[in-house]
């Protein structure tokens, strides 16, 4: 936690990954992010994982340092207070339908220079999830050795528009500081995914050369890089992004020779250019493959440090959440203490880091309902009667 956004107070109706990742980005930066919920939660306020009580793991953690308003949206005085809160804050991320009771058309009646945030499937409103708009752009034909698509489980597009979404959220709020005007800003997964691929030339590549890139297993495309096996079973990554990095790869492992002896067989040179080291990596594989097979592991991971090289063994979730270096010792965690899920375990704070602040906890996750009392009173000024009266009649929920 940083309280680098303090003072700025964000209204967030959304479930999910996308859209919540916008406000938790907020929130960890020191917003106010009030998350309003249907009384007993979301659609995804069970999501797997769950705990053994059915205590959404998944849902605590992407709603850390936030606020929880509960109302009944199915009725119009529900629906009414979440828009008077919207009006009240001025700020507003959702992934609601563009049209209906949360448009921006009908809020900024409210409140002329509203921001709204909308995360989208399709530009066109129609719905999207990562995993069909991942197959849509096309990944999944690129990922693995082939002939069948793999589906990557990480839900990566959800992730980058979630953070395409705050830092939306922070542009129009400063183009409002600058002219007074209010906006909505529309963020499709659809085309963070496709508008992610061209900006790495993916579609400038395909375009240009009429056909698909080549499935390539673990290697990576246009560099020295693949996995490898060691003496003792381990599977090891190795990436060479330099020619420096290069020069000492084959220093550490002793293959200056044998490199050299393919460069005068094929009249290359790999000394300066990433693309000959791929375009020739059937050569080179295999001298990699064969001095990776007669060293262990411990041995050669300490070679290639030494060397300054970028490797990584495989290793499993569980594994790294025991690397003491990754999460213990890492300031980016803490211990939470106060979860909706009763379990207590290393909780994520803001992924960056600022040398010239104190970094605070990562907070726990509100409760469905938690702060609808604190948020109806101080943003809306309702009195405590008035906030019984729309408890004991169903309209709003708190946490008992």
């Amino acid at each position: 936690m940083y309280e680098m956004l303090g003072g700025l107070t964000v209204i967030e109706a959304s479930s999910f990954v996308a859209s919540p990742t916008a406000g938790l980005y907020c929130a960890q930066f020191g917003a106010e992010v009030i998350r309003v919920d249907q009384i007993g939660g979301g659609p995804d306020y069970r999501r797997w994982p769950v705990t053994a009580d059915n205590a959404s793991l998944y849902w605590e953690n992407l709603n850390r340092a936030k606020k929880s308003v509960a109302l009944d949206l199915g009725r119009p005085e529900g629906r009414q207070l979440l828009q008077e809160l919207v009006a009240a804050t001025g700020q507003f991320i959702t992934n609601f339908p563009a049209e209906g009771f949360l448009s921006h058309a009908t809020l900024a009646q409210l409140r002329a220079d509203l921001v709204t945030v909308r995360v989208m499937g399709w530009p066109d409103g129609s719905p999207a999830l990562d995993y069909t708009v991942n197959n849509a752009v096309g990944y999944p034909m690129l990922t693995g050795p082939g002939p069948e698509p793999v589906n990557h489980v990480l839900p990566a597009w959800d992730l980058l528009t979630g953070a395409y979404a705050a830092f939306a959220l922070l542009a129009a709020i400063q183009r409002r500081s600058a002219t007074g005007q209010g906006s909505e800003v529309r963020v499709p997964l659809s085309d963070v995914a496709i508008g992610t691929a061209a900006n790495l030339g993916g579609i400038a590549e395909v375009l240009y050369s009429g056909e698909n890139r080549p499935r390539l297993g673990n290697a990576v495309y246009g560099l020295f890089g693949r996995d490898f096996v060691t003496a003792d079973g381990q599977r090891v990554m190795v990436v060479v992004v330099t020619h420096r990095q290069w020069a000492k790869l084959l220093a550490a492992l002793g293959l200056e020779q044998a490199v050299a002896a393919i460069e005068t067989e094929r009249g290359v040179s790999f000394a300066t250019d990433d693309g000959l080291r791929f375009t020739h990596r059937d050569a080179l594989y295999p001298l990699f493959e064969a001095e990776f097979a007669r060293r262990r592991h411990g041995e050669l991971a300490a070679t290639l440090d030494a060397a300054g090289i970028v490797h990584s063994a495989y290793r499993t979730m569980l594994d790294a959440a025991r690397d003491s270096a990754m999460v213990e010792e890492n300031p980016m965690f803490s211990p939470s203490a106060g979860n909706p899920s009763g379990f207590a375990y290393p909780a994520a704070g803001a992924f960056g880091t600022v040398p010239q602040m104190e970094r605070g906890n990562a907070l726990a996750a509100p409760h469905n309902g938690e702060h609808t009392e604190e948020v109806l009173a101080r943003h809306l000024g309702l009195s405590s009667g008035e906030i019984a009266h729309l408890i004991d009649t169903g309209i709003a929920g708190i946490h008992s």
